[in-house]
Order: structure tokens, then sequence, then C-alpha cells
């Protein structure tokens, strides 16, 4: 399998960023990641398709929000909290508070999670 590109800091742009964080999926995606550990796409649940879920993960890694890491054949992600901090100091934390208080992404979590109404 081809290896997963990820951008240079330098090379995150706030367009692609914010481009990313334009759907209630990736933001609950990023709100399930927040916590720092690295979840096997397995681990991961969304009211999408399979095929929906991995674009999903695509755009948030083409535009420098998570890194992916495949071992054999299966595929892991994480969030570049450090890189998003470095490169927009702020930016992070305030689009997951929003996401908190506005419950964006609230329907997106992790496999072994009950869902909430």
């Amino acid at each position: 399998m081809k290896q997963a590109q990820h951008p240079a800091l330098d090379e995150i742009t706030l367009i692609n960023v914010m481009g990313a964080l334009n759907d209630p999926i990736r933001v609950g995606l990023v709100r399930v990641l927040a916590d720092g550990r690295e979840r096997g796409w397995g681990e991961l649940r969304a009211p999408v398709a399979k095929s929906t879920l991995s674009h999903h993960l695509r755009v948030l890694r083409d535009a420098g929000v998570t890194r992916t890491r495949q071992e054999g054949t299966r595929c892991f992600v994480e969030l570049r909290h450090d890189d998003l901090d470095a490169r927009f100091p702020g930016l992070l934390r305030a689009v997951l508070g929003a996401a908190h208080r506005d419950d964006v992404g609230a329907h997106v979590g992790l496999a072994d999670d009950t869902p909430t109404a």
C-alpha cells in the first residue's frame, strides 16, 4: 500500500485547515482525536459509510489537521495538535470550544461508545 503524504508544517494553510473543518463529521473526528491518542480507523464511529469516513479522514490529513500511519493493513490516525498550535496558536482550542458549545460533531465517537440521542 502507498504511504500517506502529509503536508510539512510550513505547508499547512489556514484556508485548507478551515476548509477541512467545514463539515460536522470532520469536526466530530477532530473532537474524538483531541484527547491526544492515536486511534485505529476501525475504532471511529460516524453515521456514514466506511468509504465516506475514509474520505473525511483523507481531507483532514491532506489539510494537515491529522497524521495517518499505516501498520500492515491497519491505519491509525492522530490529531496534529502541536503542529496546528505552532502554526495557528489558539485556533484548535477555539474550534473545539465552539464545537462543544454548539454540539457540532457530537454524533461522531468511538466504536465502543454508546451512541447519544
